[in-house]
Protein backbone atom coordinates (compact mmCIF):
# COMPACT_ATOMS: atom_id res chain seq x y z
CA UNK A 1 0.00 0.00 0.00
CA UNK A 2 2.84 2.21 0.74
CA UNK A 3 4.14 1.70 -2.85
CA UNK A 4 1.23 2.29 -4.17
CA UNK A 5 0.61 5.43 -2.56
CA UNK A 6 4.02 6.66 -3.01
CA UNK A 7 3.29 5.72 -7.07
CA UNK A 8 0.43 7.56 -7.15
CA UNK A 9 1.85 10.80 -5.27
CA UNK A 10 4.37 10.93 -7.68
CA UNK A 11 1.86 10.75 -10.54
CA UNK A 12 0.17 13.30 -8.85
CA UNK A 13 3.11 15.88 -9.02
CA UNK A 14 4.27 14.84 -12.75
CA UNK A 15 1.19 16.07 -13.54
CA UNK A 16 1.09 18.90 -12.03
CA UNK A 17 4.41 19.80 -13.54
CA UNK A 18 3.01 18.76 -16.98
CA UNK A 19 0.36 21.26 -16.54
CA UNK A 20 2.80 24.14 -15.09
CA UNK A 21 4.95 23.33 -18.46
CA UNK A 22 1.60 24.02 -20.56
CA UNK A 23 1.15 26.56 -18.61
CA UNK A 24 4.90 28.07 -19.18
CA UNK A 25 4.20 27.24 -22.90
CA UNK A 26 0.97 28.87 -23.37
CA UNK A 27 1.90 32.04 -21.40
CA UNK A 28 5.17 32.38 -24.10
CA UNK A 29 3.56 31.91 -27.09
CA UNK A 30 1.37 34.64 -25.82
CA UNK A 31 4.02 36.64 -24.96
CA UNK A 32 5.61 36.12 -28.28
CA UNK A 33 2.60 36.66 -30.14
CA UNK A 34 2.31 40.04 -28.27
CA UNK A 35 5.76 41.01 -29.25
CA UNK A 36 4.91 40.18 -33.06
CA UNK A 37 2.15 41.92 -32.54
CA UNK A 38 3.95 44.92 -30.71
CA UNK A 39 6.45 44.57 -33.72
CA UNK A 40 4.01 44.68 -36.34
CA UNK A 41 2.60 47.70 -34.76
CA UNK A 42 5.86 49.42 -34.96
CA UNK A 43 6.45 48.88 -37.98
CA UNK A 44 3.66 49.70 -39.19
CA UNK A 45 3.96 53.03 -37.54
CA UNK A 46 7.68 53.34 -39.08
CA UNK A 47 6.24 52.65 -42.41
CA UNK A 48 3.70 55.60 -41.67
CA UNK A 49 6.22 57.90 -41.01
CA UNK A 50 8.17 57.19 -44.36
CA UNK A 51 5.09 57.09 -46.63
CA UNK A 52 4.56 60.73 -45.28
CA UNK A 53 7.04 62.31 -47.19
CA UNK A 54 6.02 60.45 -49.82
CA UNK A 55 3.00 61.40 -50.05
CA UNK A 56 4.49 65.03 -50.53
CA UNK A 57 7.02 64.26 -53.19
CA UNK A 58 5.14 66.65 -55.77
CA UNK A 59 6.19 69.59 -52.87
CA UNK A 60 10.01 67.80 -52.69
CA UNK A 61 10.40 67.57 -56.43
CA UNK A 62 9.01 70.97 -56.84
CA UNK A 63 11.39 72.23 -54.21
CA UNK A 64 14.70 70.59 -56.07
CA UNK A 65 13.35 71.94 -59.37
CA UNK A 66 13.23 75.52 -57.64
CA UNK A 67 16.56 75.28 -56.42
CA UNK A 68 18.08 74.17 -59.33
CA UNK A 69 16.65 76.98 -61.26
CA UNK A 70 17.58 79.64 -58.98
CA UNK A 71 21.17 78.49 -58.75
CA UNK A 72 21.07 78.27 -62.95
CA UNK A 73 19.45 81.99 -63.22
CA UNK A 74 22.54 82.93 -60.73
CA UNK A 75 24.96 81.39 -63.22
CA UNK A 76 23.27 82.66 -66.34
CA UNK A 77 22.89 86.12 -64.63
CA UNK A 78 26.44 85.92 -63.35
CA UNK A 79 27.54 85.03 -67.11
CA UNK A 80 25.63 88.06 -69.10
CA UNK A 81 26.88 90.56 -66.07
CA UNK A 82 30.27 89.22 -66.58
CA UNK A 83 30.31 89.38 -70.63
CA UNK A 84 28.58 92.09 -70.28
CA UNK A 85 30.92 94.02 -67.60
CA UNK A 86 34.20 92.83 -70.08
CA UNK A 87 32.85 94.51 -73.67
CA UNK A 88 32.02 97.48 -71.55
CA UNK A 89 35.66 97.59 -70.76
CA UNK A 90 36.84 96.83 -74.26
CA UNK A 91 34.17 99.59 -75.40
CA UNK A 92 35.90 101.85 -73.28
CA UNK A 93 39.62 101.37 -74.12
CA UNK A 94 38.42 101.64 -78.10
CA UNK A 95 36.16 104.86 -77.26
CA UNK A 96 38.89 106.77 -75.37
CA UNK A 97 41.24 106.93 -78.66
CA UNK A 98 44.15 106.65 -76.43
CA UNK A 99 47.19 108.69 -78.38
CA UNK A 100 50.41 107.08 -78.38
CA UNK A 101 52.75 109.48 -77.77
CA UNK A 102 56.78 108.85 -79.14
CA UNK A 103 59.73 111.49 -78.85
CA UNK A 104 61.38 112.78 -82.21
CA UNK A 105 64.78 111.12 -82.07
CA UNK A 106 67.87 113.16 -82.56
CA UNK A 107 68.43 113.11 -86.07
CA UNK A 108 71.69 114.21 -87.60
CA UNK A 109 71.36 116.91 -90.15
CA UNK A 110 74.00 117.16 -93.18
CA UNK A 111 74.73 120.06 -94.98
CA UNK A 112 72.75 118.18 -97.94
CA UNK A 113 70.64 116.83 -96.21
CA UNK A 114 67.56 117.94 -93.97
CA UNK A 115 65.65 116.42 -91.25
CA UNK A 116 62.33 116.06 -93.81
CA UNK A 117 64.54 114.67 -95.98
CA UNK A 118 65.86 111.58 -93.92
CA UNK A 119 62.34 111.12 -92.71
CA UNK A 120 60.98 110.50 -96.17
CA UNK A 121 63.76 107.97 -96.81
CA UNK A 122 62.55 106.34 -93.45
CA UNK A 123 59.31 106.45 -94.85
CA UNK A 124 60.36 105.23 -98.45
CA UNK A 125 61.89 102.12 -96.81
CA UNK A 126 58.71 100.51 -95.44
CA UNK A 127 56.36 98.43 -97.02
CA UNK A 128 53.21 99.24 -96.51
CA UNK A 129 51.54 101.60 -98.98
CA UNK A 130 50.09 105.18 -97.16
CA UNK A 131 46.87 104.08 -98.06
CA UNK A 132 47.02 101.12 -95.94
CA UNK A 133 48.25 102.48 -93.35
CA UNK A 134 46.38 103.17 -90.20
CA UNK A 135 47.48 105.28 -87.09
CA UNK A 136 48.77 103.67 -84.15
CA UNK A 137 46.63 105.49 -81.37
CA UNK A 138 46.98 102.77 -78.51
CA UNK A 139 48.23 104.37 -75.48
CA UNK A 140 50.07 101.36 -73.80
CA UNK A 141 51.31 102.56 -70.47
CA UNK A 142 47.74 103.11 -70.15
CA UNK A 143 46.75 99.54 -71.20
CA UNK A 144 49.63 98.26 -68.69
CA UNK A 145 48.14 100.14 -65.49
CA UNK A 146 44.64 97.88 -66.24
CA UNK A 147 46.92 95.33 -67.26
CA UNK A 148 51.05 94.42 -67.44
CA UNK A 149 50.25 91.64 -69.51
CA UNK A 150 49.23 93.45 -72.49
CA UNK A 151 51.85 93.73 -75.18
CA UNK A 152 50.03 94.12 -78.17
CA UNK A 153 46.12 95.44 -80.02
CA UNK A 154 44.56 93.25 -82.93
CA UNK A 155 42.69 95.12 -84.87
CA UNK A 156 40.34 93.76 -88.60
CA UNK A 157 38.51 96.42 -89.88
CA UNK A 158 35.52 94.91 -91.14
CA UNK A 159 34.72 92.66 -88.06
CA UNK A 160 34.48 93.53 -84.56
CA UNK A 161 37.78 92.41 -83.52
CA UNK A 162 39.70 95.22 -82.15
CA UNK A 163 41.11 93.89 -78.95
CA UNK A 164 44.73 93.95 -76.80
CA UNK A 165 46.63 91.11 -76.93
CA UNK A 166 47.67 89.40 -73.40
CA UNK A 167 50.01 86.81 -72.36
CA UNK A 168 50.82 85.39 -68.99
CA UNK A 169 54.12 85.09 -67.46
CA UNK A 170 53.65 81.49 -66.26
CA UNK A 171 50.06 80.39 -67.35
CA UNK A 172 49.51 79.60 -71.04
CA UNK A 173 46.10 78.58 -70.25
CA UNK A 174 44.90 81.45 -67.98
CA UNK A 175 43.42 84.32 -70.59
CA UNK A 176 41.37 81.53 -71.72
CA UNK A 177 39.02 82.04 -68.90
CA UNK A 178 40.32 85.51 -67.30
CA UNK A 179 39.04 88.84 -68.68
CA UNK A 180 41.72 91.69 -69.43
CA UNK A 181 40.24 92.97 -66.15
CA UNK A 182 41.79 89.32 -64.66
CA UNK A 183 38.12 88.82 -63.51
CA UNK A 184 37.68 84.54 -63.84
CA UNK A 185 34.97 83.58 -66.96
CA UNK A 186 33.93 84.17 -70.35
CA UNK A 187 34.97 85.44 -72.59
CA UNK A 188 37.96 85.31 -71.48
CA UNK A 189 40.92 87.53 -73.31
CA UNK A 190 42.68 87.56 -76.86
CA UNK A 191 46.00 85.72 -76.34
CA UNK A 192 48.84 84.40 -77.18
CA UNK A 193 51.36 81.35 -75.65
CA UNK A 194 55.07 82.47 -73.80
CA UNK A 195 56.79 80.32 -76.91
CA UNK A 196 55.70 82.77 -78.61
CA UNK A 197 57.73 86.10 -78.92
CA UNK A 198 56.06 89.15 -78.04
CA UNK A 199 57.24 91.29 -81.13
CA UNK A 200 56.10 88.66 -83.66
CA UNK A 201 59.00 87.40 -85.22
CA UNK A 202 58.26 83.98 -85.16
CA UNK A 203 57.54 82.14 -88.02
CA UNK A 204 54.43 81.19 -86.73
CA UNK A 205 52.30 83.20 -83.87
CA UNK A 206 49.12 81.97 -82.97
CA UNK A 207 46.08 83.94 -81.01
CA UNK A 208 43.14 82.35 -79.53
CA UNK A 209 40.12 83.80 -78.96
CA UNK A 210 36.71 82.13 -77.62
CA UNK A 211 33.62 81.83 -80.66
CA UNK A 212 31.26 83.98 -78.73
CA UNK A 213 27.22 83.68 -80.14
CA UNK A 214 27.27 87.75 -80.27
CA UNK A 215 30.31 88.12 -82.20
CA UNK A 216 32.71 89.42 -79.74
CA UNK A 217 35.99 88.18 -79.33
CA UNK A 218 36.67 85.60 -82.48
CA UNK A 219 33.28 85.14 -82.96
CA UNK A 220 33.30 87.15 -86.05
CA UNK A 221 35.70 85.71 -87.57
CA UNK A 222 33.31 83.01 -88.45
CA UNK A 223 32.15 86.30 -91.23
CA UNK A 224 34.92 85.01 -93.37
CA UNK A 225 32.83 82.04 -94.00
CA UNK A 226 31.24 84.13 -96.27
CA UNK A 227 33.19 84.80 -99.29
CA UNK A 228 32.30 88.14 -99.91
CA UNK A 229 33.71 89.53 -96.56
CA UNK A 230 36.57 87.12 -97.15
CA UNK A 231 37.49 89.20 -100.06
CA UNK A 232 36.50 92.45 -98.90
CA UNK A 233 38.46 92.32 -95.64
CA UNK A 234 41.43 90.65 -96.15
CA UNK A 235 43.77 93.20 -93.65
CA UNK A 236 44.87 92.37 -89.95
CA UNK A 237 46.34 95.09 -88.19
CA UNK A 238 49.01 94.38 -85.01
CA UNK A 239 49.73 97.31 -82.90
CA UNK A 240 52.82 97.58 -80.95
CA UNK A 241 54.21 99.94 -78.53
CA UNK A 242 56.84 100.92 -81.32
CA UNK A 243 55.58 99.84 -84.79
CA UNK A 244 52.19 98.22 -86.61
CA UNK A 245 52.06 95.39 -88.25
CA UNK A 246 50.23 94.68 -91.51
CA UNK A 247 49.28 91.16 -92.12
CA UNK A 248 46.94 90.09 -95.32
CA UNK A 249 44.74 86.74 -95.10
CA UNK A 250 45.13 84.07 -97.44
CA UNK A 251 42.70 81.33 -95.83
CA UNK A 252 39.59 81.20 -93.42
CA UNK A 253 39.18 77.32 -93.13
CA UNK A 254 38.41 74.67 -90.98
CA UNK A 255 41.40 72.43 -89.67
CA UNK A 256 42.19 69.90 -87.62
CA UNK A 257 42.49 70.64 -83.47
CA UNK A 258 45.85 69.65 -83.57
CA UNK A 259 48.69 71.89 -81.21
CA UNK A 260 49.76 74.37 -84.05
CA UNK A 261 52.76 75.19 -82.30
CA UNK A 262 53.98 72.18 -82.70
CA UNK A 263 52.43 71.21 -85.46
CA UNK A 264 55.56 71.23 -87.85
CA UNK A 265 59.14 73.02 -87.74
CA UNK A 266 58.22 76.44 -89.24
CA UNK A 267 61.66 76.97 -89.82
CA UNK A 268 62.32 73.86 -92.33
CA UNK A 269 61.15 75.10 -95.29
CA UNK A 270 59.82 71.77 -96.33
CA UNK A 271 57.63 71.95 -93.32
CA UNK A 272 56.68 75.73 -93.94
CA UNK A 273 55.32 74.96 -97.62
CA UNK A 274 53.56 71.69 -96.23
CA UNK A 275 51.85 73.77 -93.97
CA UNK A 276 50.65 76.18 -96.22
CA UNK A 277 49.90 73.82 -98.66
CA UNK A 278 47.81 72.26 -95.89
CA UNK A 279 45.89 75.37 -95.33
CA UNK A 280 45.45 76.01 -98.83
CA UNK A 281 43.77 72.32 -99.48
CA UNK A 282 41.34 73.00 -96.21
CA UNK A 283 37.61 73.56 -96.26
CA UNK A 284 36.57 77.09 -96.90
CA UNK A 285 37.76 80.08 -98.55
CA UNK A 286 41.44 80.61 -99.81
CA UNK A 287 43.40 83.30 -101.60
CA UNK A 288 45.46 80.99 -104.05
CA UNK A 289 47.10 83.74 -106.09
CA UNK A 290 49.00 85.12 -102.98
CA UNK A 291 52.66 83.89 -102.66
CA UNK A 292 53.38 82.68 -99.28
CA UNK A 293 57.01 82.10 -99.67
CA UNK A 294 59.64 80.63 -96.96
CA UNK A 295 60.43 82.54 -94.39
CA UNK A 296 57.47 84.45 -94.21
CA UNK A 297 55.93 85.62 -91.17
CA UNK A 298 52.40 84.01 -90.71
CA UNK A 299 49.77 84.82 -87.94
CA UNK A 300 47.64 82.03 -86.98
CA UNK A 301 43.89 83.30 -85.34
CA UNK A 302 42.05 80.41 -83.92
CA UNK A 303 38.49 79.99 -82.32
CA UNK A 304 36.35 76.57 -81.74
CA UNK A 305 33.62 75.62 -84.28
CA UNK A 306 29.77 75.33 -82.44
CA UNK A 307 29.17 71.63 -82.18
CA UNK A 308 32.35 70.03 -83.66
CA UNK A 309 35.16 70.18 -80.83
CA UNK A 310 37.84 67.71 -83.52
CA UNK A 311 38.23 71.33 -85.86
CA UNK A 312 39.44 74.49 -85.23
CA UNK A 313 37.95 77.66 -87.38
CA UNK A 314 41.51 79.00 -88.47
CA UNK A 315 42.12 82.61 -90.04
CA UNK A 316 45.61 82.72 -91.47
CA UNK A 317 47.75 85.70 -92.56
CA UNK A 318 51.13 86.16 -93.69
CA UNK A 319 52.97 89.86 -92.69
CA UNK A 320 53.38 91.93 -95.61
CA UNK A 321 54.81 94.73 -94.09
CA UNK A 322 55.36 96.88 -91.29
CA UNK A 323 55.94 100.79 -90.65
CA UNK A 324 56.56 102.72 -87.48
CA UNK A 325 54.38 105.25 -85.66
CA UNK A 326 53.94 108.46 -86.13
CA UNK A 327 56.35 110.81 -84.26
CA UNK A 328 55.14 114.04 -82.51
CA UNK A 329 57.65 116.70 -81.94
Amino acid sequence: MKIMEIVKAMNIVKGKKKKRRKKRMKKRVRQRKRIQGNERISWNKILSKIKMPQLNSYRLGALLCGMVLICALAFISRYYMLQERSEEVYEELRSERWSFHTVLPNIPVGEEETQEEVLEVEEEETSVDASLRRKNNVDFQELYQLNEDIYAWIEIPGTKVDYPILQHPTDDAYYLNHTVEKAAGLPGSIYSEGLHPKDFSAAQTVLYGHNMKNDTMFGSLHDYEDKQAFEEFPYIYIYLPDKTLLYQIFAAVRFSDAYLPSYCDYTVEEDFLGFVEEIREAQGNVNQELEIPFESRLLTLSTCIANDPTHRFLVEAVLIGEYENEREE
